[in-house]
């Protein structure tokens, strides 16, 4: 049986919103109308526009291939895939280095990536394809706010036993750079991988899984 939380997003008895929650839906709606509308400069974020292939199209969920080799190193761009903020981040090894922080890593909530929020072939300790290149949905799992991209905590806003990577700012979720949630914290889950591949070193092909492997956001526990 679901309950429903006194802001009417509706959700099951572990805590999960329900597939397909119309509340949810509508919220996560109005935040991206919201994103739209405020633009990028708020949340410190690049944001780059596809037209290859048309925008109607890539709402209707076809793929959409994306240029990787100008993401400079500690870098993070932002496209809209199927009206979602898709996230991709050019890794520093210092960065990556942070994934695998013993310290760090007992503070998550789910370090090891056992809840279905990504496809098997991300199913690991940086949550990608390649440990460099992190591709993420950027919607909190909380309540789909836009978390924001912190490489390194701000001293302007110091957070908790937190080395850098995102924050929501709405409720105070935290994720690390690999988009993992930590403990104690009102997200319930990581942030979701979207399916993609490599089309060749330099080009991403969002919306696509490689060869042999089936897996769609709708899969995930939660978005």
């Amino acid at each position: 049986m679901s309950s429903t939380t006194s802001n009417g997003i509706s959700g099951g008895p572990d805590g999960h919103d329900q597939p397909g929650g119309a509340s949810r839906r509508d919220f996560l709606g109005l935040v991206t109308a919201a994103f739209a509308a405020v633009g990028t400069a708020a949340f410190a974020w690049t944001l780059i526009d596809s037209m290859n292939p048309a925008a109607d199209v890539i709402a209707a969920g076809a793929p959409m291939d994306l240029d990787i080799s100008k993401i400079e190193p500690g870098q993070q761009i932002i496209v809209r895939w199927r009206g979602m903020p898709i996230l991709l981040v050019n890794r520093t090894p210092e960065m990556m280095a942070t994934l695998q922080n013993k310290e760090d890593v007992a503070r998550l909530a789910d370090p090891d990536s056992n809840v279905n929020q990504q496809p098997p072939y991300a199913k690991n300790w940086h949550r990608s394809v390649h440990p460099e290149l992190a591709v993420l949905v950027g919607i909190c799992t909380h309540l789909g706010c836009l978390p924001g991209y912190f490489p390194k905590p701000d001293p302007s806003q110091p957070v908790e036993n937190w080395p850098g990577g995102y924050f929501c700012p709405c409720h105070g979720s935290k994720y690390d750079l690999a988009g993992r949630v930590y403990k104690n914290v009102p997200a319930p889950d990581n942030l979701p991988v979207p399916p993609y591949e490599f089309v060749n070193p330099k080009t991403v092909r969002i919306g696509q899984n490689p060869t042999g492997v089936s897996f769609t956001l709708g899969e995930v526990v939660q978005l």
